[in-house]
């Protein structure tokens, strides 16, 4: 597992759809060499043609200090297969990632991903949507 300075590991995310006022969640596995992470998603869709089945995804991106980027590439010939662009920032204690998520030219929204071991992911969901 990563020390306190990587961010290599699992960890409990959400988002939010512009219409939808309960989050969605997914979980990462993420894997952090330098300044590269790598990893992967899992969740259950909510809405479009894969509504309420599994799907997963790719991550490629960067961490630069605080900043972290990541794009996350659905798999499957069927949508969702598209990218979608994460731009967050780093808590000081390397716990949480909070920011905006983007397809660009279409939906945008927000997200927040907790470090498995830290705060509750019930009591991030009640904050993350009253935020």
């Amino acid at each position: 597992m990563g020390g306190p300075e990587n961010l290599t590991g699992i960890w409990q995310g959400l988002f939010s759809y512009p219409s939808m006022y309960r989050a969605a969640s997914f979980t990462a596995t993420l894997i952090e060499t330098g300044s590269h992470l790598t990893g992967s998603t899992a969740e259950i869709a909510v809405g479009g043609p894969r509504d309420a089945m599994a799907v997963a995804a790719f991550l490629s991106g960067r961490r630069t200090g605080s900043r972290v980027t990541f794009t996350k590439q659905y798999e499957g010939p069927e949508p969702p297969n598209h990218a979608v662009e994460y731009e967050g920032m780093l808590t000081d204690d390397f716990m949480e990632i909070d920011g905006r998520w983007f397809i660009p030219g279409s939906w945008a929204g927000r997200f927040l991903m907790i470090r498995s071991g830290g705060r509750s992911v019930e009591a991030a969901r009640q904050a993350f949507e009253r935020a």
